[in-house]
């Protein structure tokens, strides 16, 4: 079997447009949560989420972009541009038929969808605009992706909810490592902060109430009361370890494991005894070869929803005992749904290179039935040679991958 390894990321999210950016606020308690810009939520019961600050549009876009792209899309689109740039990928001199795009995401462009229907109402099917559709798919922002860099290998999109992006990063994996292509540029890409996603949401009460944006997102915490949406995007540039050589590439991590199970239990909620994560996680641990004692980080789901995280507390004790650190960057970051296994793996490498774990951001006391090692109120220092990222999705979706401190 072929080694995978990942040679260059490129993210843009609440906290960081820049993966240095992105690690700093991870290592500094730097949230990325404030009040709602982008409509006015008067009649709203939720008041905050993770913004993208500063987008650098101009550095890759024209104003006509906007026209062709729903945000998902120019999101994604930036993301692989700062992953080719960091892996140093020159694609003008690689087989582009050995070269693939997978882009992961929850729901597409839900934006230009909730715009042209409001279009429609008030305007007739006349004025709907014509690029509304390649606009708002969920598998254009694939598309778009490939095309930009004549991607002429696999190319698709995956959506499992809140596992997508997980999901994708393993298919990826899983395409190099059986040798179906050398390089695949994979993530996931979320716009989701607009009216109808925050109303649909809040009317599952789902998500957080709570006014103050310290303490709105508090994975474990005893006062938590939902998640906080987020928005962004994160890509990998993954390579066979032989490519990556040839090439004089620097490689940053190796990916070497994946597990996916599905808890066929509820349509949103997760099982109760995390039954489903549980089997997800040692799946992937069992592909990279390793027992749960190597395992030195757990980058959680952690979405700061109760049913969630007791689910998840307990598959983490019952697979890795009550001693490895667990931490939610989503604390930081608000949760990116399809994008969020993307972002959550730039931050696990970057924990991984700089042997440090960044802390749960806001928590302050822990659920007294969560009996998981999470780090909170400060990051620590940790040799993490193996860490892992979960991801779980409404539908029962569980996604779990592995990666490994790269050392030659």
């Amino acid at each position: 079997m072929t080694r995978v390894v990942v040679t260059g990321y490129g993210v843009t999210s609440p906290i960081g447009n820049t993966p240095e950016e992105f690690w700093n606020s991870l290592h500094d308690g730097k949230i990325g949560i404030g009040p709602i810009t982008k409509f006015d939520t008067t009649d709203y019961a939720v008041h905050n989420a993770a913004e993208i600050k500063d987008f650098p549009f101009d550095k890759y876009f024209v104003k006509k972009d906007t026209n062709r792209f729903d945000d998902y899309s120019l999101y994604a689109l930036y993301a692989a541009e700062e992953a080719v740039a960091n892996a140093g990928l020159d694609t003008k001199t690689i087989d582009t038929d050995r070269f693939g795009v997978i882009v992961a995401t929850g729901i597409g462009g839900i934006f230009e969808i909730e715009d042209q229907v409001l279009r429609l109402d008030a305007k007739g099917p006349k004025r709907v605009k014509p690029m509304t559709l390649p606009k708002a798919l969920p598998n254009m922002a694939s598309g778009n992706v490939a095309m930009r860099f004549g991607a002429n290998g696999i190319c698709k999109s995956v959506n499992t909810a809140c596992a997508s992006s997980n999901d994708a990063i393993g298919e990826a994996f899983r395409t190099i490592k059986f040798g179906l292509q050398d390089i695949m540029l994979v993530g996931g890409s979320e716009s989701s902060i607009t009216k109808f996603a925050i109303a649909g949401f809040q009317a599952l009460t789902a998500l957080s109430t709570t006014e103050d944006p310290t303490r709105s997102s508090i994975p474990f915490d005893k006062d938590r009361n939902g998640f906080i949406m987020g928005e962004g995007a994160g890509m990998l540039v993954l390579e066979s370890l032989e490519h990556a050589q040839e090439r004089g590439a620097t490689i940053l991590a190796e990916v070497v494991g994946y597990g996916n199970t599905c808890d066929a239990y509820h349509m949103t909620s997760p099982h109760p005894e995390g039954l489903g994560a549980i089997k997800a996680m040692k799946l992937a641990l069992t592909e990279a070869g390793i027992e749960p004692a190597e395992v030195g980080y757990v980058n959680a789901h952690g979405t700061s929803t109760p049913a969630n995280e007791k689910g998840e507390s307990a598959a983490i004790v019952q697979v890795f005992g009550k001693e490895v650190p667990v931490s939610s960057t989503k604390s930081f970051t608000g949760h990116l749904l399809g994008a969020a296994g993307a972002v959550e793996a730039i931050a696990t490498i970057e924990a991984i290179r700089h042997s440090y774990v960044p802390m749960t951001a806001g928590t302050q006391e822990l659920s007294d039935y969560i009996e998981a090692n999470v780090i909170y109120g400060q990051g620590k220092e940790a040799d993490v040679k193996y860490a892992i990222s979960n991801t779980f999705g409404f539908g029962g979706h569980n996604a779990v991958v592995a990666f490994k401190r790269w050392e030659g």
